[in-house]
This record gives structure tokens, sequence and C-alpha cells, in this order.
């Protein structure tokens, strides 16, 4: 029952009106809002397994909002949801609501970014409210909105009926992971005429109609929010019967599982075509920089695919745990020391990059860190393995200055390998 909110509270940091309590049912009892904020992880067994969200803890909320309620409430459907759940949750409500108290649900999905959350509170790019287009209803998005015209202006207060306002965070994220595989599918074709994926990207994003936003190629998106919306609104269609509009969306997951697949390829392939017994230094696990969080993470499924060829990984990143490094391998993958017995002796968790790097074959950098652009590359390429390779997985590092080091460097769609062998493959070409 996180998430629910006692009508003292607000985000106002002059006085002091924000109350943390473990009393969930006196909370909900004293509110006039309560915002409903739990998990909606996707379904791991039954109808929809793999892509419907599961939405049990809605549910239990709406069961006991409305066991305690003895006055009229605004129940806030914060969580991701899919389309029509607010249904759910008013019927809920109305078969256990006590005489003379009633409910008016209001979805207000978030749009928060993980690394800069409480700055998107603060400063949001918009902020949705839908409810239903009835008197009530109307009322219920005003009480909201009002809320947050303390901090936000009316101008970016964007208000919808129920079904739009759910179904526009699963299409928000949707659109921005569909820009990821976009460039991440142009960065193979990069890679294969000699084109530079950093350049192409420039030039569309100049284009005012498109923008320069998530127009940068890399190993693959991950997070909590990204594949699971997606399969949620293919799920959707294909509850609707739109099968051709299913696909299409898939195709954005089945894009994104084809770059993290490409990028362990293409290391074992310019590695001499083994990893056996080689030590490959991964910089980065999480998902994103500034955060620990590892759900659904791109190093993941790369180093699974190394570790299943036979290399020893040696990670380091400045934020994640090998807690939950080996937990993220056993959900998402499947990955134990069950399934893979040596999976704790060829999988290691450091405490600095140069540890990671120390007598290792290859770098792999897989998160874009920004302390990763300020190492002493050349110190350490000079206690690494030779030839030494560089494989930057977002590209974020200069490749020319590491390859006059000595690295065998390879980005995301752009020319990779030695001086000498790029002007060897420039010559083959003429």
């Amino acid at each position: 029952m996180r998430g629910l909110v006692p009508r003292q509270v607000s985000f106002c940091t002059k006085s002091q009106n924000l109350f943390f309590s473990t009393d969930v049912e006196g909370a909900i009892a004293a509110a006039d809002i309560i915002f409903v904020s739990v998990n909606t992880p996707t379904k791991t067994y039954g109808i929809g397994a793999g892509k419907a969200a599961n939405v049990k803890n809605l549910e239990l909320c709406a069961r006991t909002i409305a066991k305690v309620s003895t006055s009229d409430k605004i129940v806030v459907e914060k969580s991701t949801v899919p389309v029509k759940t607010a249904e759910t949750l008013k019927r809920v409500l109305k078969a256990n609501q006590r005489p003379g108290v009633s409910f008016e649900i209001v979805s207000n999905p978030e749009f928060l970014a993980e690394g800069t959350a409480v700055d998107d509170l603060r400063n949001p790019s918009r902020a949705l409210v839908g409810g239903d287009p009835t008197p009530e209803g109307r009322m219920a998005v005003s009480t909201l909105c009002s809320v947050y015209e303390h901090w936000i202006s009316r101008d970016r207060l964007l208000t919808t009926n129920l079904w739009s306002s759910e179904l526009s965070k699963l299409v928000a994220n949707a659109f921005l992971a569909q820009r990821i595989s976009s460039i991440n599918a142009i960065s193979a074709l990069c890679e294969a005429t000699g084109a530079d994926v950093n350049e192409v990207g420039r030039a569309v994003g100049a284009d005012k109609r498109i923008g320069p936003y998530f127009l940068r190629a890399s190993v693959g998106f991950g997070g909590s929010c990204f594949q699971k919306d997606i399969l949620n609104l293919v799920y959707l269609c294909q509850t609707y019967g739109l099968h051709e509009v299913a696909e299409y969306w898939e195709k954005v997951v089945t894009m994104n599982d084809y770059q993290k697949n490409r990028f362990a390829k293409n290391i074992v392939g310019r590695m001499f075509n083994s990893v056996t017994s080689k030590r490959i230094a991964m910089l980065g696990f999480a998902f994103k920089k500034d955060t620990g969080d590892v759900r659904e993470t791109a190093a993941a499924y790369v180093a699974k695919n190394l570790l299943e060829e036979g290399a020893t990984v040696v990670v380091y990143d400045p934020k994640v745990t090998a807690e939950s490094m080996f937990m993220e391998l056993e959900y998402t993958l499947g990955m134990t020391e069950a399934t893979f017995p040596e999976l704790k002796k060829r999988l290691l968790l450091v405490g600095s990059h140069e540890e990671a790097c120390k007598n290792a074959h290859a770098i792999a950098i897989m998160t874009e860190w920004d302390e990763f652009k300020t190492y002493n590359y050349e110190e350490l390429y000079s206690n690494m393995v030779k030839p030494a390779f560089l494989f930057d997985g977002r590209n974020i590092v200069d490749h020319s200055a590491l390859r006059k080091i000595g690295f065998e460097v390879y980005g995301i769609g752009t020319r990779g390998g030695s001086e000498e062998a790029i002007a060897a493959a420039g010559a083959a070409s003429m």
C-alpha cells in the first residue's frame, strides 16, 4: 500500500507538512486525496504471462480504501496501468463502499526518469490528469489540478478523460523506446557501410520535426519501464484484436534484443572468435548512469552471453551491488549457480576500474557513467593483455585517442579497430 498520501502532504519546503507513517488505514481515513502508487509488474504466469500487467496490488488497495473510508475520497491512479484499470477500481470500491461514501477515480501517471526524479517532479514537462466527463469527475480533476498549481504553471497541466490518461503513459514510454530502437537499427547499417551513427543522428535530429533527443545509439535500453510498458501495450492491442498494431510495437523490443546480442557477438567475433578463458572488464552494470538500478539492464544480457562463451567477466560499477547484479541475472534471465555452476567464479564485481581492467583482454563500456570518460586509459592499457580491445557500448570515450594508445576500439555504429585496420578497410572499399 505504498503511496497512500494523507491530506496534509504537499511538496512545499517552506513549512513542515510532509509526514511519514506506517498507519495505512489511519492515513486513508484521514485523507481527502489518496495516491495509489504500487507496483504493477509483468505477469509471470497465467493469461498474458510475459506481457500483461499484474494489477492485483491496485485491487488490494481499492479494497482497503473502501473498508476504512468514512468520507468521500478522490482516488488517484499513480501506477502505470493498462487502459480500463480505473473501471476495475470503480467496481471494487462501489461493491465495498459504506453507505453515504462516494469515490472518484482520477488517473495521474508519473513521467519521472531515474536519476532525475526529484527535478522532474519539481519542474515537469507536463502533469497529466484524467477523469470522468461528469460533474463529479470534473470536480475531482479540478481539485487535483489545484494541488499541482502550487508549483506547476497551468499551461503544463493537461486534462483528459480517464482512458486517454491511462494509455498516454504506455504510449509515451513506447515512443521513447521506439526512437532508441530506431537509431540502434541504423547503427548496424552504419557499421556495414562506413557511415557514423553519431553524425547520422546529429543530422536527423537537426530537423525540428524530429528533434535531437533519444537519438544516441547504444547497446540497448533497459530499466523497469520501457520493455514492460511496451509489452503491456502489445498485449492490449492483441486483446482488442489489433494484431498488426501489436506486431509493430513488439518489433521495438525485438530490435532491442537484437542490439544486445549483436554487441555480445561483436565482442566474441573481434576477439578472434573466442573469449574462452579470457578476462573481460565490464565498466558499468546499471541500465543508465546516476542510478544503481539493474532491472532489464543490457549489461546482464551481454554478461550472460560472454559467460556462456567461456569468458570471465569482471564488473565495476560505482553504484551497483553484487546482490542486485546476481538477483537480476536470476529474475530476468534464470541464471543461477544451479543452472550455471561457475557463475560466481566467472562473474565478479570489484571495487575499482583498475582492478577490473588489470590483466583483462578487453574492456566493455556498458553504462554511460561520466567518470568513465576521465580514466587514465594509457595506464589501463599498460596492464592489459595485448592486443587490448575496447568495446564502447555507449560511444562516450574518445576512440581516436584510445587507438593512438594502442587499443583496438569498436563502438556502436562507428568504424572500429586500429588506425591500420580502418585505413585498410577504407582502401578496400574504394
